[in-house]
């Protein structure tokens, strides 16, 4: 099939997935099932993968799920709308534990009581009330800003649209769940795919009129900004919610221990049909509130919840060649090309390996024939080989010795912490010397935490990289934008769009700056303590020249790992070309100072030994949460130095040295109260 005909057939296929997305989100009326939708993308990302002439602005590779309508004005979440980790088995739930008792400095008999509520397949959403009054309803969205959907949800009977209580607060954020009953959407099965899909277009509904119409529900289950609210647990709120008006799940329990928590999901599960709605899982919460304030979160997620998912779907499938693909640090990944199987509505064609030591433990081999394993988000892997289908001809599975993209040895590096040699195998080449590495490496520094540049995703850096415009990141900047304009699927606009967006990301943090090199074992976390640090770009490109790399070790949180790492970046010639080409083009911000206004601003602390009631952990941040900073060497840039059961003698004996202020915990607990 010659261009013409191949473009013909592509453009195609992508007006007809347009008209499929306006059916979908505009109209809430879908043409098809869910299947065939997810096959006509598939189509079309197959041909743009096989062809490097086919883009489209309306190619899913270019859009991803819908944009938020024109028709709802956004609105900023006074707390954002976090997401929650998942656990798929007993040991998860179990592991979490330890990490909640860990934080807590609590001995391992220490119970913990949860609230264990069925956690709704639905749309989320918050319902703002003031002194009583239903005011604003917000989608969810990105987690910090949703949309204004206060007029649909009105039509929704179970919200409660004014609030007499004595004891309801002044102003809440009560959250929850919109959701169609499975009753009820047989009777709009033929307009929606499934219950979720009809909850999310009635919601997305241009005039409230229509909404009305949909049978929508709401469960209530948690809060975000709240002001004046005595309750001290979440089951406690959940009987006021419906003390409020407001419907709660009928199977939430109050619950102790992990076993129990199992039986409980056990029955659920079980029984799980017979409910008359969606369920995917069950959220276990802290029940304590000032169990939850003080556990916080991690990242995107509560450190004080955690979504149990039902069952991971299965499915049995073939082996038909085992791939490796080459990341950014050089890891070799083993993925598993399989006969594409459906598994829980999701057509599965590939099959993480994880590693080498996982092919030899299960001898995994091509063609053999394997249950694949789907579940949640996580990546479909292989849980065991069927070896009474296995060939008689079959061949055990060797690992490459040499990178398949390079052909530089592979190699297990020996962990210092482990004692042991890792279970990656890495290419062994160094900076951009190695193809896929280098491919990897500038996806990274366009990702969303590094560089985030709008219209410059992973397919373009493939493209630009197929075509030879970019080797490196510096050649970002440096793009032949009229050249770019002559090949297909490019016109003026995408272009002028591309090139404001490269242009808009010149001036950049310096956390983000680190970040995005791309450096092993420098995470953005790890990034953001060496730029609170150095505090300007010029320090950190000077530190191999300065041979200054070694004091980063005072910085809590970085230790010789990390180090070594910097300091072979800095060795590779063509990292050090990458930085400093970086420096010239771009206008890198000096890292913000921590706020001045903290009781602890402008003293440093440094712990060793034992703390009593309080974990290592929970005490640095509330240091840090206090203005403070947290050093890891004793020295004179150190203020004091906190001890606990058995301190590090020669911690203490340095620290008198240089005349250094000792505190025992509780000296330390009265510095907070004295200066708060």
């Amino acid at each position: 099939m010659d261009k013409t005909k191949i473009k013909k057939n592509y453009l195609k296929k992508i007006q007809k997935l347009v008209n499929l997305n306006k059916h979908y989100y505009d109209l809430s009326k879908p043409l098809v099932d869910d299947k065939e939708y997810d096959q006509i993308k598939k189509e079309i990302l197959l041909l743009e993968a096989k062809h490097d002439f086919l883009h489209s602005e309306e190619s899913p590779s270019k859009k991803v799920g819908f944009k938020p309508s024109k028709n709802f004005k956004k609105v900023q979440h006074k707390v954002p709308m976090l997401s929650l980790s998942n656990a798929f088995d007993e040991k998860d739930l179990i592991n979490y534990e330890k990490k909640i008792i860990n934080f807590l400095n609590e001995k391992s008999s220490y119970e913990i009581e949860y609230s264990a509520e069925p956690k709704i397949d639905g749309i989320s959403a918050s319902l703002t009330y003031k002194r009583g009054e239903f005011a604003m309803g917000l989608s969810r969205g990105d987690g910090k800003e949703g949309e204004d959907i206060t007029q649909n949800l009105r039509t929704i009977n179970d919200i409660p649209k004014n609030i007499l209580a004595k004891d309801f607060p002044t102003e809440i954020d009560i959250r929850g769940e919109i959701f169609i009953q499975n009753k009820d959407f047989e009777k709009l099965k033929d307009k929606f795919a499934n219950p979720r899909n009809a909850a999310s277009g009635s919601l997305r509904q241009k005039n409230p009129d229509d909404t009305k119409k949909i049978p929508l529900k709401f469960i209530a289950y948690t809060y975000g900004y709240v002001n004046e609210m005595k309750i001290k647990k979440q089951d406690e709120y959940l009987r006021k919610l419906s003390e409020w008006g407001f419907k709660i799940n009928p199977f939430n329990k109050t619950i102790k221990g992990i076993k129990n928590l199992m039986i409980n999901y056990s029955e659920i599960e079980k029984n799980r049909n017979e409910i008359n709605f969606d369920i995917d899982g069950i959220v276990y919460k802290i029940n304590s509130f000032d169990l939850q304030k003080r556990l916080g979160n991690v990242a995107n997620s509560p450190r004080w919840a955690i979504a149990h998912k039902f069952s991971a779907n299965n499915g049995v499938s073939t082996i038909l060649n085992i791939d490796i693909q080459i990341g950014r640090t050089g890891a070799l990944t083993p993925v598993a090309k399989i006969k594409p199987i459906n598994i829980g509505g999701v057509v599965v064609s590939n099959a993480t390996l994880h590693n080498e030591d996982e092919i030899i433990r299960k001898d995994i081999r091509v063609s053999d024939v394997v249950v694949v394993e789907r579940a949640g988000d996580v990546i479909p892997h292989i849980i065991e080989v069927d070896l009474k289908k296995r060939k008689k001809d079959s061949q055990k599975y060797v690992f490459p010795t040499k990178c398949p993209s390079c052909g530089s040895e592979t190699i297990k590096e020996y962990n210092l912490t482990t004692k042991k040699k890792d279970a990656v195998r890495r290419c062994s080449s160094e900076g951009y010397d190695c193809e896929k590495m280098a491919i990897e490496k500038i996806k990274h520094f366009v990702s969303k935490e590094a560089f985030n540049i709008d219209g410059f995703g992973k397919k373009i850096v493939e493209n630009f990289w197929d075509l030879k415009m970019i080797r490196l990141p510096q050649d970002i900047f440096n793009l032949d934008f009229k050249k770019i304009e002559e090949m297909d699927g490019w016109g003026k606009q995408s272009v002028a769009n591309l090139r404001y967006s490269i242009e808009e990301k010149k001036n950049i943090s310096f956390e983000r700056f680190i970040y995005s090199l791309g450096i092993r074992h420098i995470g953005f976390e790890n990034a953001k303590l060496i730029s609170k640090t150095l505090k300007k770009a010029e320090n950190f490109i000077n530190l191999s020249k300065d041979k200054k790399i070694n004091e980063l070790l005072n910085i809590d949180g970085i230790g010789e790992t990390q180090i070594n790492s910097l300091k072979k970046f800095f060795l590779n010639q063509t990292n050090l070309k990458v930085v400093n080409s970086l420096q010239k083009i771009l206008k890198i911000n000096n890292a913000i100072e921590n706020k001045k206004d903290g009781i602890l601003s402008n003293k440093t602390f440094m712990f060793t030994g034992k703390l009593q009631g309080i974990s290592r952990a929970e005490a640095k941040s509330l240091i840090e949460k206090n203005s403070g900073t947290i050093v890891s060497n004793v020295s004179k840039k150190l203020d004091y130095l906190i001890i606990g059961e058995k301190p590090t003698k020669r911690k203490v004996e340095t620290a008198k040295e240089l005349k250094i202020k000792i505190l025992k915990q509780a000296e330390w607990f009265n510095l907070l109260n004295k200066t708060s």
